[in-house]
């Protein structure tokens, strides 16, 4: 296939992601999975509260979450290629409904209940890891543009409404919610088991050194080559910017002008306001615009993230604030996808899963730093020119990083592969680690029989 052949082809349409029975699977498994823990978070922070009645013990709860991502995200999800992608997804959904199911136990004291769950999250980065490198083989060309836009669709919309049935169901019985959160697991291992197929591992023996030099070499292949590098600091960079509104949420809703409405109110809409604007974005550009186009909407979507929140430093009412963060989560929304498929499928078979731990972990990381930085300093400054700064700050920033995107993002990201599809250098780089062998296409090859 010639590089020119993507810019010539069409979009890809929902009837045919959905057609693939494999994909329908993953998405009902994950969506499932992704309630459910939006469910158990909720009610798990007041279960903690009611225990302890400790602010910061109900808040640790909350964040537990992400430990394991800042802690040795990549290297859990360096597990992900060593085994059976469908084999490691059942068995992390199967360990999680037990150990959720340990925390419903009435009496459980609040530490037990904070070890128990932190266990659990550690089982996170492979799951997704193995999902996230399982993408490319079930979906093939624009299709994975597509497919990705759903997931990240379905994932934010998942987030909203888990987050309100949670909260619903802990009022009444947050032991409830921790149930539904096991079942959901249950339930997601049942879908993944029977509709997704089993398929080698993407490391054989052969080529397994250790983890610490294996999650070494997923560092080393996205920063080590040039577009992948690029697409990184460009996925980065646009998150500096596109979390703020929501950290800030509650503050700014409580600080900055009413516009008539409720605190808690002004707080809900302004949060809810991004992830709308990124499942609009998502979805629109996903569906509605060719994928060349596309590839050329990067550049200024990435500008226009933070652009539409510099308005925010003439201090306007939270419904103004919610249309600013939404129209920053519609550029998101629209960029994200895009530049994910570009990243995975430039990704030979067997490293997916080690980047994706480093892309994950990254954005964990990017994420906190950024809302810690423009917590900070607005406890000095007002919360509009604090997002209003950092916002026109992240205008240039951005204009910096698709100034030094390659000419020709879709032909460099092919170009990562090598002209046959191989695995890139930095796999042997010190020789410890056999080289791969070489087919033509591996995400084709490895696509499941129709």
């Amino acid at each position: 296939m010639s590089d020119e052949r993507p810019a010539e082809e069409r979009a890809a349409t929902f009837g045919e992601v959905f057609s693939q029975r494999e994909y329908r699977a993953v998405l009902s498994a994950t969506t499932l999975a992704w309630v459910g823990d939006y469910i158990a978070k909720a009610a798990v922070t007041v279960l903690v509260y009611r225990e302890s009645e400790s602010v910061a013990l109900s808040a640790a709860a909350f964040a537990v979450s992400f430990l394991p991502w800042l802690i040795g995200g990549p290297l859990l999800a360096t597990i992900a290629e060593r085994y059976r992608y469908r084999q490691v997804m059942v068995t992390c959904d199967l360990i999680r409904m037990a150990l959720v199911s340990l925390v419903a136990i009435p009496g459980m004291p609040v530490w037990t209940i904070l070890c128990l769950l932190f266990l659990t999250t550690l089982a996170n980065p492979p799951s997704q890891a193995a999902r996230s490198a399982l993408m490319p083989l079930i979906l093939t060309g624009d299709r994975l543009v597509v497919g990705l836009s759903i997931n990240a669709s379905v994932g934010q919309a998942a987030q909203v409404v888990g987050y309100l049935l949670g909260a619903a169901i802990a009022t009444v019985n947050p032991t409830l919610a921790l149930l539904v959160n096991a079942t959901t697991f249950a339930l997601s291992a049942v879908l993944v088991r029977l509709g997704v197929r089993d398929r080698p591992p993407a490391m054989n023996a052969a080529h397994r050194s250790d983890l610490l030099r294996e999650t070494g070499e997923g560092f080393r292949i996205v920063f080590g080559n040039p577009a992948l590098r690029a697409i990184a600091v460009l996925v980065f960079s646009s998150m500096l910017f596109a979390i703020v509104p929501e950290g800030l949420a509650a503050a700014w809703a409580r600080t900055g002008s009413s516009g008539g409405l409720d605190a808690g109110v002004a707080q809900a809409v302004i949060m809810a306001a991004n992830p709308v604007g990124f499942i609009l974005g998502g979805l629109l550009i996903g569906r509605t615009v060719t994928p060349a186009r596309r590839v050329r909407l990067i550049r200024p979507m990435a500008v226009i993230a933070p652009l539409v929140l510099v308005p925010a430093l003439l201090d306007p009412p939270p419904l103004a604030v919610a249309l600013l963060a939404a129209g920053c989560g519609f550029a998101v929304g629209g960029l994200l996808p895009v530049a994910n498929g570009l990243f995975v499928r430039a990704l030979p078979d067997g490293f997916r899963a080690r980047a994706f731990g480093v892309m994950a972990t990254g954005l964990q990381v990017i994420q906190g730093v950024a809302v810690l930085t423009t917590g900070l300093l607005a406890e000095r400054f007002s919360i509009p020119l604090v997002v209003g700064l950092w916002s026109a700050a992240g205008v240039l920033l951005m204009l910096l990083v698709v100034a030094n995107l390659p000419t020709h993002l879709w032909n460099a990201s092919l170009a990562a592969r090598g002209p046959t599809g191989a695995a890139p250098p930095a796999a042997e780089v010190d020789g410890s680690v056999p080289p791969r062998p070489r087919s033509a296409d591996p995400t084709a090859a490895d696509a499941p029989t129709r």
